[in-house]
């Protein structure tokens, strides 16, 4: 079955120039294969469509249950030269999760 993301994850995001960073972290230990399987990069570019024109790239940390992206050429050059300020880089994380993911039934809820 088909969830938000918000419903196995939190995120952190935040950003640097022209690149945007966002922070998934699962809510549980059992949920991280899920996210890793999930939450991928061409799911995540796919999410933001044209917002993002650069490469997304995707770093695991199995420690802590969290995957770390950075969008690249996100905030249409950065502060500096468009219109889109500071504060986007950080509700990115927010937007994202609402993508929707497949779940098991039991996983969802619970």
């Amino acid at each position: 079955m088909k969830v938000p993301l918000s419903t196995l994850a939190h995120t952190r995001s935040g950003d640097k120039g022209d690149t945007a960073n966002i922070g998934v972290i699962a809510w549980r230990e059992r949920d991280y294969p899920t996210l890793l399987r999930e939450v991928t990069p061409e799911r995540v570019k796919q999410f933001f469509g044209s917002l993002v024109k650069g490469e997304v790239e995707r770093f695991e940390l199995p420690n802590l249950g969290a995957l770390n992206f950075l969008l690249h050429e996100a905030l249409g050059g950065g502060g500096t030269v468009s219109l889109r300020v500071d504060a986007q880089g950080k509700t990115l994380g927010a937007a994202l999760l609402r993508m929707q993911i497949e779940v098991d039934e039991s996983d969802a809820g619970s």
